[in-house]
């Protein structure tokens, strides 16, 4: 298994490699207040790409955050609820052993 894995990261490797070398030429990107960038395309592209994804789990977060806050708290709450278990269980077996 370890031998495909290899296989496939050195394949997307090389098609990644490839995008690059075919994707060098330079590009100007022009912005507001006439700001110009000028850099080759793949590293325009792989900048855009990291933001997208900086952008996505950022905004994911969120909700990665509230969901532990909740399990924690559902967590306690089941650790609560042992211990009273716990503690009502004995003093029921000890009624059942006392002969009426």
């Amino acid at each position: 298994m370890t031998y495909i894995s290899w296989f496939l990261r050195i394949v997307l490797f090389l098609l990644l490699l490839g995008f690059a070398i075919k994707n060098s030429e330079f590009v100007t990107l022009n912005y507001y207040l006439d700001y110009q960038w000028r850099a080759p395309l793949v590293l325009i592209l792989l900048a855009f790409l990291l933001v997208g994804v900086v952008i996505g789990l950022l905004a994911a977060s969120t909700t990665v955050f509230r969901q532990r806050r909740e399990i924690n708290s559902l967590k306690r709450e089941a650790r609560a609820r042992e211990k009273l278990q716990v503690k009502d269980v004995p003093a029921v077996a000890e009624e059942e052993r006392k002969p009426a």
